[in-house]
């Protein structure tokens, strides 16, 4: 395995090094051999005691130099000077045999010079929710940090009561965010801002380095990234819960699991996480957060964008107000094609609008509402759609206008169908089965729905999935709120 440490040369206070805490008794949870065999992991470390040893933090490898890296980061709009990894640490970066490079990152390896007091262990839930959501987000076409592996450390975690603990390891890109150059932007030496953003520019946009000016170039690129992310996110009703500055991602990944959901009902202003009382992360605005998120990477580089103040404001402007059609853009191309519609233009925005109200109205889920679409162009008799509606007529309207709109194309309904069913999942990670997994392994540690869950998930458009992974929660098995680990 080929490792480096390129952000262990960046000047000292952009990390701190550390050691993770060993825990008492570390069991398998979960490990991920595809993604093992990606990175070029030595088959040692795969399922086997040494292995364990250092995905639980009780050994550390030669290939590792453990770190928590620095950030701050405006959390639900206020800003918060200094955060950084509380309860994580950075081991090394791999570089794959196609010249790819990777973080392998421990998260809940004990305090840090960042805890801020916390204990910096994550409970089982937590980790369970992010090993199986965020390897169903990569099947699922969404760009997003992975895990590779999940242990549980035999040790009770406490919040509001005893809970199992864990540690999971996760894969990303980088682990750079908005919030790391916040911090480094206001607490770093004269020249720092530049080299952290010259080192992502290296690492993440290098046709940035050629551009006259690179800076600018980075802050565009970044906008773009982060456009098609949250889009990504809309087309599949996917709720973050915790956009803070120091949860987004510079590499445009979705990163930082936490009180994270998807829609069942669709509710455009529907939120999930404990913590955002005004719902300043509902799904409907996760778009103009985003861009918020992206002003705040903005104010960081202006004093490298132009010496005048003026002008770096200006030409910053220009940049974050791509941002917005951008993402129209893409938004109405997903949605469009979730409606069978090959070539969108703008005249289909009413027509998806439409939909989304009529679902929102009748209280319809949204993945299904999608995907059983398909089957209207098939089959005359297949209510499945319909039957998601209590107002028929409503539905048979729209309907009506939706094929008149497919005609156009000029399409067989059969490829049309099959393309919708390859667009729409049929298997999502539902909140109430995730809710189940978590109380069976922290009740008697029994993994087998996990384990079901997983597997199930890896193939999210598959017709042939169990009925019961595929329904909505009944209504005594909604969730209405997710927690964080912390």
């Amino acid at each position: 395995m080929k490792t480096d440490h390129s952000y262990a040369r960046l000047p000292d206070g952009f990390f701190q090094r550390w050691q993770p805490t060993a825990v008492k008794a570390p069991e398998w949870l979960a490990f991920n051999d595809h993604l093992a065999k990606q990175l070029g992991l030595p088959p040692s470390s795969w399922h086997s005691e040494e292995g364990l040893a250092i995905f639980a933090g009780n050994q550390i490898p030669d290939w590792a130099e453990p770190l928590a890296q620095a950030y701050a980061g405006h959390q639900f709009g206020q800003y918060n000077p200094r955060l950084g990894d509380g309860r994580a640490l950075l081991l090394a970066e791999v570089i794959t045999d196609n010249g790819q490079r990777f973080d392998i990152q421990l998260k809940g390896s004990g305090p840090t010079p960042f805890s801020r007091g916390g204990d910096g262990r994550s409970p089982v839930g937590p980790v369970i929710r992010e090993y199986l959501v965020s390897e169903a987000m990569h099947v699922l076409g969404v760009p997003t940090t992975r895990a590779l592996a999940a242990v549980t450390t035999g040790e009770a975690v406490y919040r509001d009561d005893a809970m199992p603990g864990a540690v999971l390891s996760r894969v990303a890109s980088s682990h750079i965010r908005i919030g790391t150059f916040q911090f480094i932007a206001a607490q770093g030496e004269p020249g720092d801002i530049q080299q952290l953003a010259d080192y992502v520019i290296e690492r993440h946009y290098p046709d940035c380095a050629n551009q006259p000016n690179p800076y600018l170039a980075l802050l565009a690129q970044v906008v773009s990234k982060q456009a098609a992310l949250v889009a990504h996110w809309m087309r599949l009703g996917f709720i973050h819960g915790v956009m803070n500055t120091d949860n987004t991602s510079i590499s445009g990944e979705t990163i930082d699991y936490g009180p994270c959901a998807f829609l069942d009902q669709y509710r455009a202003d529907k939120v999930f996480s404990s913590i955002d009382r005004r719902g300043r992360y509902a799904y409907s605005n996760q778009p103009p957060i985003a861009l918020w998120n992206l002003a705040r990477l903005a104010e960081s580089l202006l004093s490298l964008i132009a010496d005048d103040e003026k002008v770096a404001v200006e030409l910053a402007t220009e940049a974050l107000q791509q941002f917005q059609p951008q993402y129209e853009a893409l938004w109405l191309q997903h949605m469009a094609a979730k409606l069978g519609i090959a070539e969108a233009v703008a005249a289909d925005k009413a027509l998806i609008d439409d939909y989304l109200a009529l679902l929102e109205q009748q209280e319809a889920d949204f993945t299904l509402a999608f995907r059983y679409l398909g089957s209207e162009l098939t089959d005359e008799n297949n209510a499945m759609c319909s039957a998601l509606f209590n107002e028929q007529d409503s539905f048979a309207s729209w309907r009506q206008r939706w094929l008149e709109r497919l005609a156009q194309q000029g399409q067989d309904n059969k490829t049309v169908a099959a393309r919708m069913d390859q667009i729409n999942p049929l298997l999502i990670p539902r909140n109430h089965l995730i809710a189940q997994a978590i109380q069976h392994a922290e009740d008697n540690g029994d993994l087998r729905l996990f384990n079901r869950l997983h597997k199930a998930w890896q193939t999210p458009f598959s017709s042939s999935a169990d009925t019961d992974l595929i329904a909505p929660p009944k209504p005594q098995e909604v969730v209405q709120r997710t927690f964080c680990g912390t």
